[in-house]
């Protein structure tokens, strides 16, 4: 089984949302970081443990466990991927302007 790559996860992360805002966490720019790490050292099948720091708009953000639990769910849907985390970051704090053009042109913020 070939290794899930970025854009795979990238593309899986794009289904996943804030149920506040109608932009996928991708393009809002929540997506900081993805590892991949071999399931283990041994392993012959290509299977990966994925981790992803991600942030959220805001810090009291009420959908934060939903959002956390959704791109879990989502990762592990993926071939290849054995275990995935989510890892809730702070810093750098989110900004509008990690928003990518699409998403501000869906907005209405452009």
């Amino acid at each position: 089984m070939p290794a899930v790559t970025q854009d795979e996860v990238m593309s899986a992360l794009k289904e996943c949302y804030d149920p506040e805002i109608p932009v996928n966490i991708v393009d809002l720019g929540l997506i900081y970081g993805v590892r991949f790490e071999p399931a283990s050292p041994d392993q012959k099948d290509g299977e990966q443990d994925v981790t992803v720091d991600m942030t959220l708009t805001a810090q009291g953000c009420p959908a934060h466990v939903m959002i956390g639990e959704q791109v879990k769910s989502r990762l592990e849907q993926l071939p290849g991927v054995r275990n995935a985390s989510v890892n809730v970051v702070w810093s750098p704090p989110w900004t509008p302007e990690r928003i990518s053009p699409e998403a501000r042109k869906q907005l209405g913020i452009e």
